[in-house]
């Protein structure tokens, strides 16, 4: 398989079609960070086709897919952590 079809989903998230987000946004250690910026990214767009909500987390549920098995149990938690807090930042009650 050649590198290009390894990373066509680094290329989805680092120039989506639908928001512009943060550089490394994902690589942040506080969930409220990853929700903050996620959500700034998705109010901003104009281009998005959801509602902000949507949109970011469409985008969170992406790369936490696409990472699957090769995404650390801690990253994994800070990432779903971040799903929480993208509920709350939106006025929505998180999952438990």
């Amino acid at each position: 398989m050649s590198r290009k079809q390894k990373k066509w989903s680094a290329d989805v998230t680092g120039h989506s079609d639908a928001l512009d987000l943060e550089e490394h946004v994902f690589e942040k250690d506080d969930p409220k960070e990853i929700a903050a910026s996620l959500k700034r990214s998705a109010e901003r767009s104009d281009r998005r086709k959801a509602e902000p909500f949507r949109s970011a987390m469409s985008m969170l549920t992406f790369y936490i897919n696409r990472a699957g098995k090769n995404l650390p149990a801690d990253r994994k938690k800070v990432l779903e952590d971040a799903k929480d807090e993208l509920r709350r930042a939106f006025g929505r009650s998180p999952r438990d």
